[in-house]
């Protein structure tokens, strides 16, 4: 487990383009490292704002996108092509602008997919695709991700893994259905917290005043069955990137100073 680091930005335009830079730097330097890179993508409005602060950067092009692994930490259980779905809202914002190869995107089985509507089998399929992935340098049934990104919902919910919901006190499955979530919509396919702790670094994103309860809630200690976000760490490395409205209720002394 390791111990959360925060970065706290101005505003949300700067944290979306900072973590943008930074998420390049991480992607190029795990491809020359490691021949590739994996990246496991999440929605909303922080992820989304990345992902466009990405698609702007003329850093993009440092990227080989042919040798980047992208997956999906959740999605919403809609069908194919959805505007609600996260993998819709990742090609608008920047994958149908690069060069990535589409065998090397994964995403998460549609409600009219090959599984119907049963979202257990979908997130069956999903845990299965993920361990196919993994080798026998992994840990367990998933890939070691070189970054996984979390948004960080008002509840502290991360992925779909919601307080003191089934999902979030799974400890042997890497992918579950979700039924009954209190965001619409309520049928979701999310991966796990053992799953999001196989990956070198987790980035929880979280801007904006109404996380910020969220953000000192999970940063305070709390237990993960109540705030997932505290149960949300990588291997190496857990990053929190806010901006100074979801930092504003934590002690000034958790954090360096903000982003010029």
């Amino acid at each position: 487990m390791s111990t959360p680091q925060l970065v706290v930005h101005r505003d949300k335009e700067l944290m979306a383009q900072a973590a943008a830079a930074r998420l390049i730097t991480k992607i190029v330097d795990a491809q020359a490292a490691r021949c590739s890179a994996s990246v496991v993508l999440t929605g909303g409005r922080n992820g989304n704002g990345l992902l466009a602060a990405l698609a702007s950067s003329p850093a993009r092009d440092a990227i080989d996108w042919s040798r980047l692994d992208l997956w999906w930490g959740d999605e919403r259980f809609l069908p194919e092509g959805d505007p609600e779905r996260n993998v819709t809202q990742a090609r608008q914002a920047l994958l149908d602008a690069v060069p990535v190869d589409p065998k090397r995107v994964h995403a998460m089985p549609a409600s009219d997919g090959p599984y119907g509507n049963d979202v257990d089998a979908a997130a069956a399929a999903y845990a299965e695709e993920l361990a196919a992935a993994s080798g026998p340098e992994d840990h367990g049934d998933v890939p070691t991700f070189d970054v996984l990104m979390l948004g960080v919902g008002p509840d502290t919910h991360v992925a779909s893994l919601f307080p003191e919901l089934p999902a979030v006190r799974e400890t042997e499955r890497t992918v579950v259905g979700v039924h009954g979530a209190p965001k619409p919509p309520p049928v979701r396919v999310s991966m796990t917290l053992p799953a999001i702790r196989a990956a070198r670094e987790v980035w929880l994103l979280a801007a904006g005043e109404d996380k910020a309860q969220a953000a000192a809630i999970a940063l305070s200690g709390a237990g993960e069955i109540q705030a997932p976000a505290a149960g949300a760490y990588g291997r190496g490395r857990t990053l929190w990137l806010l901006d100074s409205a979801a930092a504003s209720r934590l002690p000034r002394a958790l954090y360096p100073p903000a982003s010029p």
